[in-house]
């Protein structure tokens, strides 16, 4: 194998490495160095890690109870990410008090993190949210939010990890600390 080619391999397995022991995160940044990648752990490790409720909710496609969840009413400032894969997916910014119970947003940090598929249980039809890369269960969208989209994406409380303004660098997603500067 040529001496160049194995360089390169080496110094992309040491970025993705370095990247995906970052606190908190599941995270490996491609070998272009731009987004990171975000990564489902096994089914062993995600029930290790996972409380009950978040596994039913995030691979079980389960609802947890309104109003007995951890951030419907959570009113810091802050992102919301993927309590599997770590990607993000909404920020305090669009998040707003809807009334059912459940954190809601009207629009997500970055929709390419957001996958809708059709739901047709409990006899209706309806958007499912998942994550794109945990590809984790998050809620629903429904056309009945806020403006400027219209839109109120219903999530689990169980399905995210609220991560603070104040602790984005050290959780390494320091890049999205540009949404809550002026």
């Amino acid at each position: 194998m040529n001496a160049w080619i194995v360089t390169a391999l080496l110094i992309s397995i040491g970025a993705a490495g370095q990247a995906a022991s970052e606190p908190g995160s599941n995270a490996s940044t491609a070998s272009q160095g731009s987004e990171p990648m975000y990564t489902k752990p096994n089914a062993e490790a995600l029930r290790a890690r996972l409380s009950p409720m978040q596994y039913r909710v995030t691979q079980k496609d389960a609802t947890e109870p309104p109003f007995q969840n951890a951030y419907w009413d959570n009113k810091q400032a802050g992102i919301y990410v993927d309590v599997v894969s770590g990607e993000p997916l909404f920020s305090s910014r669009e998040k707003y008090k809807s009334g059912t119970g459940w954190p809601s947003f009207w629009a997500p940090i970055d929709p390419e993190h957001i996958v809708e598929k059709v739901d047709r249980k409990l006899f209706m039809k309806r958007t499912e949210v998942r994550s794109r890369d945990g590809d984790s269960h998050l809620g629903h969208v429904f056309p009945d939010g806020p403006e400027p989209t219209g839109l109120r994406y219903c999530i689990n409380s169980a399905s995210l990890r609220f991560i603070p303004v104040a602790e984005l660098e050290e959780e390494g997603y320091g890049g999205y600390r540009k949404l809550f500067e002026p």
